[in-house]
């Protein structure tokens, strides 16, 4: 059976997907028109999206809380306006996101830059604007794309450890995430409990990777 803690800490990690998945479909999908359609040289934008995959995650949870700390003028600017990132769920909410979103936005601009050129140019001719033309055409193609980033964004997000505890605080019954609550078992010698939270965590990402495989064009070969 699992304890009181880590049934608050899956409850903790649902509502936290709850929260994250809109983000990951608008944000990404908006990240992949800038740097496909959007920007004429978009390298910063993508070296700016590429840092967490290439960044150790307890580095960018430092940067982040020396950022949004409660000492630092952005972080006192963000608590009068009642928002904190620091031992809050926005924190938690904040590492997950930007710990998943590179997927997204990979997945899709790769999907994008994929497309015929005479595609865009077509929408074009028949009026479309150039963010219309991205929303309406490009996008209902890529579709596949952008729901296999979420996904895989998602299974990246749950299972974020080193931005979470940065950032979160790993407080039990707080800011413990379902990632945290197997540390945390590990840790106190619990490896029963650390051992259920992992086929727990472990299963959904195999359904979302199961379902990343369903998405994937049905081509025929060897593989």
């Amino acid at each position: 059976m699992l304890s009181d803690d880590a049934l608050a800490a899956l409850w903790l990690s649902a509502r936290l997907a709850l929260w994250v998945t809109p983000a990951y479909l608008l944000v990404g999908a908006l990240l992949a028109w800038a740097l496909v359609f959007g920007l004429k040289r978009p390298a910063w934008l993508d070296a700016l999206v590429t840092i967490p995959i290439a960044f150790p995650p307890v580095v960018i949870g430092f940067a982040l809380l020396w950022l949004l700390g409660r000492q630092t003028l952005l972080g006192q600017t963000l608590i009068a306006m009642g928002l904190s990132f620091v031992f809050s769920f926005a924190g938690l909410w904040l590492a997950a996101f930007i710990s998943g979103l590179p997927l997204v936005v990979k997945t899709l601009q790769t999907a994008l830059q994929a497309q015929p050129r005479d595609l865009h140019e077509s929408a074009l001719t028949l009026g479309c604007k150039p963010f219309a033309a991205f929303w309406l055409v490009h996008l209902p193609i890529a579709r596949a794309a952008l729901l296999t980033g979420v996904l895989l964004a998602l299974a990246r997000g749950l299972g974020e450890v080193g931005i979470s505890l940065m950032l979160g605080g790993n407080i039990l019954g707080r800011t413990e995430t379902l990632s945290l609550a197997i540390f945390n078992s590990v840790t106190a010698g619990d490896f029963r409990q650390g051992a259920l939270l992992s086929g727990l965590l472990g299963g959904f990402c195999l359904s979302l990777l199961a379902l990343v495989r369903w998405l994937q064009p049905k081509t025929r070969g060897f593989a």
